[in-house]
């Protein structure tokens, strides 16, 4: 992160003769910013696009004075006396204002990945679009939660609840795309090509249409081992009435003919635990190749193929037992459920688990607040050689669901080390954050990780344009200083 004395404001020549452009940038990279919000004093609200490019067009500010509060989620301006924070620029047609952020956050925002608009004013500007256009884009306005595997040379991308432009109802039975295994600039986005019905619109990844009541998530997709096939693509699919009530649940496996997924073995309701779930990893021990997958750390795992997974008789968890003396005992079994994140939290605040004993929450590396996971991913670092973990945090200072933690570990399943902070997003979710290995960089020393920008959870009305319900991207150094707190030399 970089210091500062004072924050300079620069006019130059732009490109959009009508507009004035003005351009947030990260003040150590010189990277235009997305998601940072300028707010004048009469309420007008302008949000950066993926370039960090607001094209200004307002007559009556137009050569004139105007002070915009910024609000940049983890990037400052600097407060002046009186302890407001913002910037004081004068617009005019033809011009360029750059205006640049200090990063307070470990990791830098890069760029919003799903919905329309994400270079609107890079475009209304006359200035070229960074990213080649999508084969199939989708008509995508908002999408939540991502799920993502490589699986027979491509990258398979899925989200929950999709919206579209032209009517409030959008899609609720899984949108899915594919990419190409990337291997350039990934920092401005991926070109996603949408599987869409005859409109142009993402179409349902599990229609399911014998059974029309409900919409319908996916969760924990991978590829596993199916001795017919080499490998299939599977994952466990809810049926639901919404956030409560499920109707059907089970495991789904893809169709590479119809490009769907299909009912596999379906579950009783009643089951809780023995299904994927979360961002699954593959990991061999004593022989044997596991599938491990939690809502955040691994908890449960599987032998790692088709015939496993559907056999829930096979599916093990991680739980904290106690022996007789109430020494706590951790290891994987096949009768109780697994334990997590909130209730070894709720072990500790009872005195049943000491501190140290503890694995699935986090301790702050700068002080002793602890940290309960809500979602996120556990890989293998080459780079580190540890297990780093990518999460977000319930309960979180800056917004209940809106902070995203890192740490590591020496086993998937812990103990890790205290956490650091390494993104915010003030008064706003960003939750179900995934790390995606298969994007890591230069050894697995930068790492990319993305997550749903919400309002959703957040108690806040406001809704940020465009932003609201999408996915955005974060690349984190794993040798940024701020992390040597943890990592040691």
């Amino acid at each position: 992160m970089l210091g500062w004395a004072f924050l300079m404001v620069m006019n130059l020549p732009a490109a959009g003769g009508e507009y004035a452009e003005l351009r947030v940038i990260d003040a150590e990279t010189k990277r235009g910013l997305p998601l940072v919000e300028l707010t004048t004093v009469n309420e007008l609200k302008f949000v950066t696009d993926n370039a960090g490019r607001i094209a200004f067009r307002e007559p009556d500010l137009m050569g004139t004075e105007v002070f915009f509060s910024v609000r940049g989620h983890g990037y400052e301006a600097p407060k002046d006396g009186f302890g407001i924070s913002g910037v004081r620029v004068t617009p005019k047609a033809g011009e360029v204002v750059e205006i640049p952020l200090k990063r307070m956050i470990v990791a830098h925002r890069l760029t919003r990945l799903t919905g329309e608009g994400k270079w609107r004013d890079t475009k209304l500007l006359g200035h070229p679009v960074p990213l080649a256009d999508s084969p199939n884009p989708g008509q995508v306005a908002g999408q939540d939660s991502i799920q993502a595997a490589v699986y027979r040379g491509k990258v398979y991308w899925f989200w929950g609840d999709t919206n579209q432009i032209k009517y409030p109802l959008g899609l609720y039975r899984t949108a899915g795309a594919t990419t190409a295994i990337p291997d350039g600039d990934i920092s401005n986005g991926l070109p996603y090509d949408y599987f869409t019905d005859k409109t142009g619109f993402a179409r349902a990844m599990m229609p399911l249409s014998e059974r029309p009541e409900g919409v319908i998530w996916i969760f924990g997709v991978c590829a596993v081992a199916d001795g017919k096939n080499g490998e299939k693509l599977i994952g466990h699919y809810s049926r639901r009435k919404g956030l409560n009530g499920e109707l059907e649940q089970g495991i789904a496996v893809f169709d590479d003919d119809k490009n769907i997924f299909t009912v596999a073995r379906q579950l009783p309701l009643d089951e809780k635990w023995r299904y994927p779930r979360g961002h699954p990893i593959i990991m061999e021990e004593g022989g044997q190749r596991w599938l491990m997958f939690g809502a955040a750390i691994p908890n449960i795992r599987v032998p790692a193929t088709l015939a496993a997974v559907l056999d829930p008789a096979q599916y093990e968890a991680f739980a904290c037992q106690f022996d007789k003396d109430g020494k706590p005992e951790w290891r994987w079994q096949k009768e109780l459920p697994p334990t997590d994140s909130d209730k070894e939290s709720k072990l500790l605040k009872a005195g049943k688990l000491r501190p140290e004993d503890a694995r699935f929450t986090l301790v702050d590396a700068n002080g002793k607040d602890r940290i309960v996971l809500h979602t996120g991913s556990v890989r293998w670092n080459d780079f580190r050689k540890k297990w780093v973990l990518v999460a977000c945090r319930i309960g979180g200072q800056t917004s209940h669901l809106g902070e995203v933690w890192y740490a590591e570990a020496d086993s998937p399943v812990g103990p890790f080390t205290p956490g650091v902070r390494v993104a915010m997003h003030d008064r706003q979710t960003f939750y179900n954050v995934g790390h995606h290995a298969f994007l890591d960089r230069d050894g697995g020393r930068t790492i990319y990780f993305e997550g749903t920008y919400t309002n959703d959870f957040s108690g806040n009305p406001y809704a940020t344009p465009r932003y609201n319900y999408n996915q955005v991207m974060y690349r984190l150094d794993l040798a940024a200083p701020e992390l040597k707190v943890i990592q040691g030399k």
